[in-house]
């Protein structure tokens, strides 16, 4: 049973327990992590920053900080070669609300209302939150992100995006599947973008599968799964978030994380 949710607890322990430390840093005095997602300090030395706000705050004409590049350039060489998208799965508070609604919706049997929206809109949105933000000279997404919202008002107390939240939840519940997180938001879009050459990938092998395609049915990205049942070979697509359901419920074993190969080398 363990083994069949080991990704799920994964996910879990990192997102409640950055939550933590971020917490313990900012009331508790204990500072291994002080700040919030858009900007950190880890062990009061090294600075963490979201680069997606960094490029926010470039294109809105601000004079960005040595540190804070700093930051922006560390997360994105960890996004962007090491583990790809899985910042969405793994570090994303929003990803507890529109978990939630989506378990919610299978176990009351809720039907989406008939609404179609592309994965595409992401792209637009990331496009015009550049835009924005030079046209007004701020971050724009960083003023109205649920994101930051959501992790602001768990550290510092809820107030104004409660609401934000709660439309989130709203629209998976009741709208569509992985509605902000698969279609609307730009933090994604951005991560997705450059996360498409990352190391860390799930590895497909086609003798092994029974093409049951649980797979397909469990994948909030179900389109970066479009080598199953035709050939081996890795997901690619940047917009696979590592969130590794698909490995979880593949009863076949036809499906992992690379990291295994990297291992084998390494003994030999």
């Amino acid at each position: 049973m363990m083994k069949k949710y080991r990704f799920l607890v994964l996910r879990r322990i990192a997102q409640i327990g950055l939550l933590c430390l971020y917490v313990l840093g900012n009331y508790a005095g204990i500072k291994i992590l002080q700040g919030n997602l858009s900007g950190s300090l880890l062990f009061e030395m090294i600075p963490l920053s979201d680069p997606f706000a960094i490029l926010q705050l470039l294109f809105s004409g601000a004079i960005v900080g040595i540190n804070a590049l700093v930051g922006g350039l560390i997360i994105l060489v960890f996004y962007g070669l090491i583990v790809g998208r899985a910042f969405c799965s793994y570090i994303c508070p929003m990803n507890l609300v529109t978990d939630l609604a989506n378990y919610l919706r299978r176990v009351l049997n809720i039907s989406y209302a008939p609404l179609y929206l592309s994965r595409r809109i992401r792209y637009v949105v990331l496009f015009l939150t550049l835009i924005l933000s030079s046209l007004f000279g701020m971050a724009a997404f960083e003023a109205i992100s649920p994101i930051g919202m959501i992790h602001r008002g768990i550290v510092f107390g809820m107030g104004f995006g409660a609401f934000a939240v709660l439309l989130v939840f709203l629209l998976d519940l009741f709208v569509v599947s992985h509605g902000f997180c698969g279609h609307l938001c730009p933090l994604g879009a951005f991560y997705s973008l450059v996360s498409k050459f990352a190391f860390l990938k799930v590895k497909y092998d086609l003798d092994s599968c029974t093409h049951c395609m649980e797979c397909k049915k469990i994948c909030p990205e179900k389109q970066v799964l479009g080598l199953i049942g035709k050939e081996s070979g890795k997901v690619i697509g940047g917009e696979c978030t590592r969130c590794g359901r698909c490995i979880e419920v593949c009863g076949d074993n036809a499906l992992r994380f690379n990291l295994l190969d990297f291992a084998k080398k390494e003994i030999r």
